[in-house]
């Protein structure tokens, strides 16, 4: 990304305007009820989430949840 960006002046191609799609501020600092558990998991569950949470720079506890989150939403009757 180091080759700069020449602007001209004059005439643009055609501008099409979207609609907007972006949520709100405020749904984008929606904050959860959560509650505090203690569990015992196995060290390679707990290595994989840690290795695959630093890919995307999460939390490995929030992937957990979500993973348990989406569990539990599956299987809700």
């Amino acid at each position: 990304m180091s080759k700069k960006i020449n602007y001209e002046e004059g005439p643009m191609n055609e501008v099409k305007v979207v609609a907007d799609f972006l949520p709100p501020p405020e749904e984008l600092a929606f904050r959860e009820e959560t509650i505090k558990v203690t569990i015992a998991l196995s060290r390679a569950s707990v290595e994989f989430f840690k290795h695959e949470a630093g890919k995307y720079h999460v939390s490995y506890q929030k992937m957990i949840r979500r993973l348990l989150d989406e569990y539990a939403l599956h299987h809700s009757t």
